[in-house]
């Protein structure tokens, strides 16, 4: 089993970053393998930052031998994704934005359909956007008819839409609580995929 986190964040080692983790190092006790990248950093690999939609149907033309390209072949394999984002006026960063933008090729191959997807994000405050940035992060995934699971497993509760923090996230004692059912209940739906 194979789950990728992918960290919409600019800040390569902040609190979008500690969610993910949380996430990924308990799928990773549970026995799948983990990969995470920085979105950033994928991005920074192409022609273009953003897609600029070059040609139609996507030809990947703008990423060819990069790392996005890279990060991309990987994604086609994993079981699992955990998206995660800061808040940023209530929705996803920018990055995390231009990356799923940069998909168009991955959605035309259909290559994350049924994949397991799910979204951690985080607030500069208790009340920050976080819900609705998690919104965003499912409308993205279901474009590319990926299954969402929430923070909800059968040991613990239902859950909601992810998990949602306020920075610190590391000093957040609930927000890393949900990130530990969210790895499980991820981790039994990619069992049963």
């Amino acid at each position: 089993m194979l789950i990728v986190g992918l960290n919409g964040s600019p800040n390569k080692s902040g609190n979008t970053k500690v969610l993910i983790n949380a996430v990924l190092d308990k799928v990773k006790e549970l026995g799948a393998e983990t990969v995470v990248y920085d979105v950033q950093e994928l991005l920074n690999s192409a022609k273009h930052n953003f897609c600029v939609a070059c040609s139609s149907p996507c030809s990947g033309i703008c990423y060819k031998d990069s790392k996005l390209e890279e990060a991309f072949e990987v994604l086609k394999k994993a079981d699992g994704v955990i998206f995660g984002s800061p808040s940023y006026f209530g929705t996803v960063s920018g990055q995390l934005k231009s990356f799923f933008d940069k998909t168009r090729k991955l959605r035309s191959e259909k290559a994350l359909y049924n994949t397991v997807g799910a979204g951690v994000t985080v607030g500069a405050s208790k009340y920050g956007g976080q819900e609705t940035t998690i919104k965003a992060l499912h409308d993205m995934m279901i474009v590319q008819g990926m299954m969402i699971v929430g923070d909800g497993y059968v040991e613990d509760d239902c859950g909601h839409h992810g998990v949602c923090a306020h920075k610190p996230a590391d000093k957040d004692d609930f927000a890393i609580k949900r990130a530990d059912i969210l790895a499980k209940r991820m981790f039994e739906v990619c069992k049963k995929g």
